[in-house]
């Protein structure tokens, strides 16, 4: 396997869970309220799962190695690209906290920003994903050996080691079910 599958892997899985938020905020529009327990399990995925465990391999390893190649223009701008949208997911992920707080503390006006930043997540990431999966990664792959692409994939596996994948397929599993 090179280093790139496992994170085109995970990429499923939050695909998996963006498709479930998109079904919720549906349900949502209908109704004009939101369990926040479901807020917050988004959130934790979201922050855990797509931007600590994923986006820490991509900056923390990928991103780390690639600063150290010779990148064309194009791919070192793209690269910085990422980096940017993996900050304005976050900011987005902190904002959704917030409202959603207010909204369980009894702002009902707060679900408008709740529903805002859960649309943002729906459009954000497809896009994202599909930069990563179709452009940067087969992109910069050809900087790296073969050694050196099974050396970093090596890294993502010790990353992982520390993260607790499963408690999050069977948070998107358990959600898929409701």
């Amino acid at each position: 396997m090179q280093a790139r599958g496992p994170l085109m892997i995970e990429h499923r899985l939050i695909e998996r869970m963006i498709s479930i938020i998109r079904n919720k905020l549906a349900l949502v529009e209908e109704t004009r309220k939101i369990d926040p327990m479901f807020v917050d399990k988004a959130v934790d995925f979201i922050r855990m799962y797509a931007d600590r465990t994923h986006h820490g391999k991509e900056e923390e390893i990928l991103f780390r190695d690639l600063k150290k190649k010779d990148l064309s223009e194009k791919d070192r701008q793209l690269m910085n690209e990422l980096m940017e949208e993996h900050v304005f997911g976050r900011d987005n992920t902190k904002v959704l906290v917030e409202a959603n707080t207010r909204y369980r503390n009894g702002d009902h006006s707060a679900l408008k920003e709740i529903t805002g930043c859960l649309r943002t997540l729906i459009d954000f990431y497809p896009k994202h994903i599909e930069k990563e999966d179709k452009v940067f990664f087969p992109a910069s792959r050809t900087y790296f050996s073969d050694a050196e692409d099974q050396a970093m994939l090596a890294q993502f596996w010790e990353f992982d080691r520390n993260m607790i994948h499963e408690k999050y397929r069977s948070v998107v599993n358990d959600l898929q079910e409701q």
